[in-house]
């Protein structure tokens, strides 16, 4: 008994604020006076601050959780965005080429591009056809936008070609409306040049270049590109005629080849 009345002495602070703690508390929740109301607001909005960390916390892991969940939603989205336009794309593509082939009067193969390849060497690609299809050497190989290049190695089933944008590629081009030709090689990005065209030639910036017809290889007046820019060249009766052609020839993935024989 003595140790209890010592323990209460030594406590009696403790006992005292607990007792008039749950005692406020006691009169807080039952008086209903419009003062009290408002202390009693005060009071659960403290006591749930208090109690909050857990909730706090349980609602950024949730809030990372439909975070990662609509990163991977709009990824997915993304994805299937680009191929949808990469669908539409080659749609559009395929429609031209057919539109083409209909109205060509060539013999026109169509063929695919297997693979793009790119040296010192030699600038080409390999289609999908070869002599199984009736294709030979020096052949061209055309887009609806123009001439791209030639076939020069013939497999059974697949084809090797030289691209307009080989270095060692050359054409015997027409300048329209002038008449004038030239031999048209490479020289960087999609920009050719035509060499040994008379320098009294009247050439226009926005004029075309056809094929000429004089090659073995190329029927007449099959579109190669547009006149850029015009130079004479210094020291010489000739001019100097930059091309731009056909652009995107790396990104091809459908070609098409003239076979047999052709009306000049």
């Amino acid at each position: 008994m003595h140790n209890l009345y010592l323990s209460i002495l030594k406590n009696r602070d403790h006992l005292l604020f607990l007792f008039l703690f749950f005692f406020s508390l006691n009169l807080l929740l039952n008086n209903n006076s419009p003062n009290t109301f408002l202390v009693r607001a005060k009071f659960l909005d403290s006591f749930s601050f208090i109690s909050s960390p857990s909730m706090w916390l349980k609602t950024v892991v949730q809030l990372e959780q439909e975070t990662q969940f609509l990163r991977e939603k709009n990824l997915q989205l993304t994805l299937q965005s680009d191929e949808i336009i990469r669908a539409y794309e080659e749609n559009i593509n395929l429609k031209k080429l057919l539109d083409y082939k209909n109205e060509s009067k060539f013999d026109l193969v169509a063929s695919k591009v297997l693979n793009m390849g790119s040296s010192s060497n030699l600038s080409s690609l390999t289609l999908n056809v070869g002599s199984e299809d009736g294709i030979v050497k020096n052949l061209p190989v055309i887009i609806p936008d123009g001439v791209i290049g030639k076939t020069i190695v013939v497999g059974k089933s697949s084809t090797l070609v030289q691209l307009i944008t080989d270095v060692n590629y050359r054409a015997s081009v027409r300048i329209f409306p002038s008449g004038s030709v030239g031999i048209l090689r490479y020289l960087r990005d999609d920009i050719c040049e035509v060499r040994e065209v008379q320098k009294n030639a009247e050439i226009q910036l926005g004029d075309k270049v056809l094929t000429s017809g004089f090659s073995d290889i190329y029927p007449p007046n099959m579109k190669i590109g547009t006149v850029i820019e015009i130079q004479d060249e210094i020291g010489s009766f000739q001019k100097i005629v930059k091309v731009r052609i056909s652009p995107n020839i790396g990104s091809l993935l459908n070609v098409f080849i003239i076979r047999g024989t052709y009306d000049e």
